[in-house]
């Protein structure tokens, strides 16, 4: 079965950018997920935790 998929995919012709093209979507997403996080103020970060402990009439 593999032999079989593997066999096809080498006949379709530029093929071999898609892995290169998902490993980059891939890295460059997560890399800028974490810049976020490590960028984002403790502030705010301490507000959104305390929400759901406040009062509505507090908002």
């Amino acid at each position: 079965m593999l032999k079989f998929i593997k066999h096809h995919m080498d006949t379709i012709s530029g093929i071999e950018i898609y892995p290169i093209i998902s490993l980059s979507i891939f890295f460059g997403f997560f890399t800028m997920l974490l810049i976020w996080v490590f960028s984002y103020s403790k502030d705010t970060i301490n507000e959104l935790s305390e929400m759901p402990l406040k009062e509505d009439n507090e908002l």
